[in-house]
């Protein structure tokens, strides 16, 4: 992909990039796109069970990505620079903080992504009611920085 800058979410290049989204459309995902935006949020966290599911595969390093806000608008690319692959009892607070969402220690992270997996949402998304997380669920810690904002 070559280093222009983009000038738009009309760009055929961004279009054609991973679409990044950020929980589902609502509130969360408004805090998250804005974090993001501000240059708060350069982390996140996936269950590995989500991409085995949907039968996509990990982000990679140097994948860009067009981050869409609730109204599903191209308001960023982001860029992956680092992917790991750990269980949820080995998140490090380096990567809750960069998460960009105020938590102050690994234990609120925690708390607050369990709150978010164990949600009527995710649990309908993956087919699962009785969906639930413990210190070894595979979590894919994904690394990122902000490439352009396209607002």
């Amino acid at each position: 992909m070559s280093e222009q800058p983009y000038t738009g979410a009309d760009d055929p290049e961004v279009a054609a990039l991973r679409v990044e989204e950020f929980a589902f459309p609502g509130p969360l995902r408004d805090l998250l796109v804005g974090a993001v935006l501000s240059g708060a949020k350069t982390s996140t966290t996936g269950l590995l069970t989500e991409y085995e599911r949907a039968g996509e595969p990990l982000p990679a390093v140097g994948t860009r990505g067009a981050v869409v806000d609730s109204a599903g608008r191209i308001v960023a690319v982001t860029e992956t620079t680092e992917v790991r692959v750990v269980p949820l009892g080995e998140v490090d607070l380096r990567h809750a903080l960069d998460e960009g969402e105020g938590y102050a220690s690994v234990a609120e992270w925690r708390a607050g992504h369990e709150r978010f997996w164990h949600g009527a949402e995710l649990r309908a998304a993956l087919g699962d009611p009785a969906f639930t997380v413990d210190d070894t669920t595979a979590v894919v810690l994904e690394r990122f920085r902000l490439v352009a904002d396209l607002r």
